[in-house]
């Protein structure tokens, strides 16, 4: 490498480009990752925290696949929780406080020393594709173009540009472009992405301010401490024995509501400066009080930046408000009243790609060899992007080899879903993983993640023979401890039927049964059982309706299909199945607006296609 030319191509070194870069390159794709600032790779803009609910569940699915941010957050993290631990298996969900520096220098670590994998610091000022007549089968991506003037080729791009492209920074009236407090934007890749005929859009995010650790007063705070038996993300870390760190709850109030109200004038979001959608479910706090008139107090969490940062991060009090109006808001808050700012909360209005116009592959349909994931495609949070990044990666690396893209279906994983809806139903806010979004979160729990993803990640290449062995003695551990359960007896009744019980957690039966010892030693594969064999009844029901939506998924849908040509089909249908242009007739079920008299309609449609084509 070093002469220019590549297999693959990464732009933006975050959460996204991280993973894209090292599963191209794992993959054995001559690959470069192009980023503004090499110390600034995987660097959390926002909130110092990997995971939570949803979220979680993503980082254990990277993970299981081969990618990185489990094991970087289980080297750096210095809180670590597993959140709803009260309610039911499906929607546990882990969640770690990070080290803002560590995090990003150990992620740098093993970037730089993959094989295959250039970092070149730079900024991208435009694509080169292909003259549209030089394939039969549509423009193709060729490379980029960097501010400096370097020319990198390449037959696969993952554009993972975040918040960058034409970022614009709001505090007040004051209006900054960049893409990240103190970084620059990214103008120039805009303008050559819609001279392509990629069509953009624009959003909104937000972060708070940080405020000085020295100048709280914890006396008045609760603290928040992490489990006593703190829980890895990734499956390779056997235990972890950090020394965790406290985060402290406060709240805002009356006196600081009406301080918002009085300064709404001065607001972005209310004045028109701001005119982009910003996340529903990540508020502002001046949205939080105008939408919430009657709640008198919304929580806020104090959360380190690091083991040894001064700066701690007020999450919930997300604001584009002036800097003197953030003073006053901060300082009328229970044990702040003498904070220091070190920085001010803002907003930020970016370029984004309406994810129709990206397939299932997350390759951007009008430019073959072009890919795009995180915050570009619509979405918001580290662990998306991450998600979205591996994805891209391993796709941008089987297409230049000339093999099909991997796929994941809304019932192999979070990640699955969230492409899906990206792709299917598009976005009109950034887009956060729930695990409502699931319809089948129930087989997509934390604790197979691996049983679910990690062969797929073996046959795709990702999975290192360390991480193979460590798996296939886990699912060994697994069965051995499966047949245990049903065969062992306790008063006439197998240990299996026991556990169905919904107050017995079997533990009591460890210390009866001396074969069981050794198996439960290993928590995940005894918790993993463990919810197999309670929620055996329910896990068969949502396998038949897994069967039966993946009997639709396997009704393809030509690429060519004229919806024109369909009779009795309603114009929305029509123009929306047009404008996704579905694989199969359940993507096509899934597209916003259909009705099930639509699909109806395509059936029957699809089925004289199949006639005549015979």
């Amino acid at each position: 490498m070093g002469s220019g030319r590549y297999d693959v191509i990464v732009v933006g070194g975050g959460h996204a480009g991280a993973e894209a870069a090292w599963a191209a390159a794992r993959l054995g794709a001559a690959t470069a990752l192009v980023t503004f600032d090499t110390l600034a790779i995987g660097r959390p803009s926002c909130n110092p925290a990997i995971g939570g609910i949803g979220k979680g569940q993503i980082v254990r699915e990277v993970d299981a696949l081969g990618g990185l941010m489990g094991l970087v957050t289980d080297e750096t993290g210095i809180q670590f929780r597993v959140l709803n631990r009260r309610k039911g298996p499906a929607v546990w969900a882990p969640r770690a406080q990070i080290d803002s520096d560590a995090y990003p220098a150990a992620l740098r670590r093993r970037l730089e020393h993959c094989p295959d994998l250039e970092i070149i610091e730079g900024g991208a000022e435009a694509l080169l594709a292909e003259d549209a007549s030089a394939s039969q089968h549509g423009r193709r991506v060729a490379g980029v173009v960097l501010a400096d003037g370097r020319r990198l080729t390449a037959s696969a791009l993952v554009i993972t540009a975040g918040t960058f492209l034409r970022g614009l920074m709001h505090t007040g009236e004051q209006r900054t472009p960049g893409g990240r407090v103190g970084e620059a934007a990214a103008n120039g890749l805009s303008d050559s992405l819609e001279s392509l005929g990629v069509r953009l859009g624009r959003l909104k995010t937000g972060t708070p301010p940080r405020i000085a650790r020295d100048t709280i007063d914890y006396s008045t705070l609760a603290e928040q401490h992490g489990d006593p038996e703190p829980v890895p993300m990734s499956a390779m870390t056997d235990r972890l024995s950090v020394e965790q760190v406290p985060c402290w709850l406060t709240a805002t109030n009356a006196s600081m509501h009406d301080l918002i109200r009085a300064n709404l004038e001065r607001a972005p979001l209310f004045t028109g400066q701001i005119s982009s959608r910003g996340p529903r479910y990540c508020p502002s706090i001046e949205d939080k009080v105008v939408r919430f008139p009657d709640k008198a107090s919304h929580q806020l969490f104090l959360e380190p930046e690091g083991r040894n940062s001064e700066r701690i991060y007020l999450n919930g009090l997300s604001t584009s408000l002036p800097a003197d109006t953030q003073e006053r808001l901060v300082a009328s808050i229970p044990g702040l009243d003498r904070a220091r700012i070190v920085q001010w909360g803002y907003a930020i209005e970016y370029d984004f790609i309406p994810p129709e116009q990206i397939d299932a592959a997350l390759m951007v349909k009008c430019l073959r060899g072009l890919f795009s994931a995180g915050q570009i495609n619509g979405t918001s949070g580290y662990e998306e992007a991450a998600g979205q990044g591996l994805v891209a990666g391993i796709n941008a690396a089987r297409f230049v080899a000339g093999r099909e893209p991997v796929v994941l279906g809304r019932g192999d994983a979070y990640i699955g879903v969230m492409i899906d809806d990206l792709v299917t139903r598009g976005v009109t806010e950034p887009y956060r993983m729930f695990t409502s979004r699931a319809e089948h979160r129930m087989h997509l729990r934390i604790d197979n993640a691996d049983s679910r993803l990690t062969r797929l990640g073996r046959e795709v290449g990702l999975v290192d023979d360390a991480r193979w062995e460590r798996f296939r003695e886990k699912e060994a551990r697994r069965e051995r401890l499966r047949e245990a359960l049903r065969r062992l007896r306790c008063e006439g009744r197998t240990l299996s039927e026991w556990l169905r019980r919904p107050d017995e957690d079997g533990r009591r039966f460890v210390g009866m049964f001396a074969e069981l010892r050794p198996l439960a030693a290993d928590l995940d594969a005894w918790a993993s059982v463990l919810v197999e064999v309670k929620y055996a009844g329910y896990l068969e029901r949502q396998r038949r309706l897994m069967a039966q939506a993946e009997a639709l998924e396997q009704r393809p849908i030509p690429s060519d299909f004229n919806y024109g040509h369909v009779k009795h089909l309603r114009r929305e249908a029509r123009e929306r199945w047009e404008a996704v242009r579905p694989r199969s007739v359940g993507q096509a079920a899934r597209v916003s607006g259909i009705h099930p008299t639509d699909v109806s309609i395509l059936l029957v449609q699809l089925a004289a296609h199949a006639r005549a084509d015979n």
